[in-house]
């Protein structure tokens, strides 16, 4: 797992049980699936079609930092499978886990179009090809 994103935890993002409330967190790795998604298929018209059970697993509180990891399970032909993992940086443990994040990459129509990839792609490796 890769993790590429780091979040404060601030009064804003909490519940009424002063924990870190699992909507924002949600909106984090949402927002985290679909740049991870842009930067492989290098295409900035992608949408989130499905997410999987997600299982919380413990929380954050005000002042934690907390880290998203994504990875690619698979390529589709259009899409692109990763799983996440959110932690808390502070106490190391797992916050939230989810196995399956389908996101799809668009075409300038709107509609699923093919992208070509097969594997992970890092821009270093693009930058040094150029």
């Amino acid at each position: 797992m890769r993790f590429h994103t780091r979040k404060w935890v601030k009064p804003q993002d909490l519940n009424a049980n002063k924990t870190l409330f699992g909507g924002a967190l949600l909106a984090w790795i949402d927002e985290e699936a679909a740049l991870y998604t842009i930067i492989q298929l290098e295409n900035k018209n992608v949408v989130t079609k499905f997410i999987s059970e997600i299982n919380f697993t413990s929380s954050a509180r005000e002042g934690d930092i907390v880290e998203i990891g994504m990875d690619v399970v698979e390529f589709g032909r259009s899409s692109l499978v990763l799983k996440a993992e959110a932690r808390n940086k502070m106490t190391r443990d797992t916050i939230l886990t989810v196995d399956r994040i389908v996101m799809v990459n668009l075409g300038e129509d709107g509609k699923p179009k093919a992208h070509g990839k097969t594997e992970i792609e890092f821009v270093k490796n693009r930058l040094e090809q150029k």
